[in-house]
């Protein structure tokens, strides 16, 4: 069996995303009065550890940020929905890819405003790469609702 066909896997993947609304405050914006790059790439990387974190059970770090694309600004006083999902498992490493939404207070809807994908390894006590342990059983509980 494929392991991404593999019921644990593919639940560990369903537990894993995460999701962070945020609201876009004056101190987090840049001359132009849109929320700063740098704020987003690091609200990025944080919502893709804890998904790292989530899917493996086990201790990852940052290793690469793929192609990240800012496709609109997004202005003060907005909210934004960091969206991240397990892409990709290797032996140990895991691409996650984040989708940041923009979401105006005074209006319906949302659009993707930044789009990026972060590559994790799984380390042990001595910061060495490890395998990543999909296949471990799941606790009895395995609804994160």
């Amino acid at each position: 069996m494929n392991k991404e066909d593999h019921p644990i896997f593919q639940q560990r993947l369903k537990n894993a995303e995460t999701r962070v609304v945020k609201i876009v405050f004056p101190n987090t914006t840049n001359h132009y009065d849109t929320l700063f790059g740098g704020t987003a790439l690091q609200w990025m990387d944080e919502v893709a550890s804890i998904t790292s974190i989530r899917f493996s059970r086990q201790q990852t770090v940052t290793v690469s940020l793929d192609q990240i694309n800012f496709k609109q600004p997004i202005p003060s006083g907005s909210f934004v929905e960091l969206v991240a999902q397990v892409k990709e498992v290797g032996r140990t490493s895991m691409k996650i890819q984040v989708d940041v939404y923009l979401e105006r207070m005074d209006r319906d809807g949302r659009e993707r405003a930044i789009s990026g994908v972060f590559t994790f390894v799984a380390i042990n006590e001595e910061k060495q790469p490890i395998p990543i342990a999909w296949d471990r059983p799941l606790d009895t509980d395995t609804s994160l609702a």
